[in-house]
């Protein structure tokens, strides 16, 4: 595009935007640590999933120095159900660095900002930009998807040199006298219009500009090198309770899938495939007998690489075996104090509904 075609591109996207954009509650601000809350929330999450988290997350924990200084399980707890759990983990380690170099403010300068623990090169674009109105493109999927289809880029977006690539084009496209509204624009380019396998070409502004429209190629692009299948795991999840009625949870470990999350114990069903070994293994590990359930249950979770398909065994302690050290026993009244994922959510919402002595 030359100079002209360039600014008549951006007073097109630009009037759109302003016209038919998303309202957002993080757009109604510039204050620099919602914009972040925001931007780590909408990793791997959808919009309309994140609101009210959003709303709930600054309502708890309104400023940098609070969220620092409260303790983890609360912001886990706060997080539960948003998935991806190291997200609040690698934000609160983030934040802390941020109150104790920054005196609770956010650096407006790049090098800074990439210097904190959970800011890469796209959160840092989009502060930038949307807090201090830098004219520093966000390259995110969006981004990339519209601007393949408008320039015909067949260079495999999985790949970092195709990502300097689109910096470097988004730079000369970005308009200066508004680089937050150029960068959500393109966001919600991508997000209404500009679909990954459906698009709606005919309502967007910048078609004349855009060479597959021209072609009739728009779901030809963007270019991404496959990536393999997510692994599926069956897994049975263990009801088990004390003569007391109390149940059985267990947290997770610090670092990996779900670090510091609480749930109940489980069973690797392709582990332990045979039934004798299977009763085994639970006996000597929780001391307890379990049966299927008799109202029936099933849930299948997916994360970005394994299926989790979850079955539901129910029984009791017999022997008295020793908690391990990250192990409780908790009354349903109280497993809502405890950070569950979604999953296991979905195992609380069971026995409330199948059990009449909780409910």
């Amino acid at each position: 595009m030359d100079a002209q075609q360039i600014r008549q591109f951006n007073h097109n996207l630009l009037k759109w935007f302003y016209q038919e954009g998303r309202h957002l509650p993080w757009r109604e601000t510039n204050n620099p640590y919602y914009i972040w809350i925001s931007e780590v929330m909408l990793q791997q999450t959808q919009v309309n999933t994140v609101i009210p988290y959003f709303n709930n997350f600054i309502s708890r924990f309104p400023t940098p120095d609070v969220l620092a200084d409260a303790p983890e399980q609360e912001v886990l707890k706060s997080w539960e159900g948003l998935g991806y759990y190291s997200r609040a983990r690698n934000l609160q380690s983030g934040v802390r660095e941020v109150v104790e170099k920054y005196n609770g403010q956010l650096p407006d300068n790049k090098e800074d900002l990439l210097s904190i623990h959970g800011i890469g090169p796209y959160t840092a674009a989009a502060l930038l930009s949307m807090a201090f109105s830098q004219p520093e493109p966000a390259i995110d999927g969006n981004l990339m998807r519209v601007l393949s289809r408008v320039f015909l880029i067949d260079d495999d977006i999985s790949k970092q040199k195709t990502r300097k690539k689109f910096e470097q084009l988004a730079s000369e496209l970005i308009a200066e006298t508004d680089p937050s509204a150029f960068n959500q624009s393109l966001m919600d380019l991508g997000a209404m219009i500009c679909r990954p396998k459906k698009t709606d070409c005919e309502q967007c502004p910048v078609n004349e500009f855009c060479l597959a429209y021209d072609e009739g190629a728009q779901l030809e692009y963007p270019v991404k090198s496959g990536k393999s299948k997510p692994r599926a795991l069956n897994y049975a999840v263990l009801l088990i309770t004390d003569k007391q009625g109390r149940y059985l949870i267990e947290q997770r470990p610090e670092k990996g899938l779900l670090a510091g999350m609480w749930q109940f114990p489980m069973v690797a069903l392709d582990e332990y495939e045979d039934q004798h070994q299977r009763a085994s293994y639970i006996q000597t590990r929780y001391g307890a007998n379990v049966i299927p359930v008799s109202e029936p249950f099933s849930y299948i979770h997916r994360f970005s690489h394994l299926i989790w398909k979850l079955s539901l065994l129910e029984g009791w302690q017999l022997d008295q075996i020793g908690l391990r050290e990250r192990q409780k026993w908790v009354p349903f009244t109280e497993l809502n104090h405890y950070p569950f994922p979604v999953a296991h959510q979905k195992v609380i919402e069971w026995i409330k509904k199948n059990r009449q002595d909780h409910t």
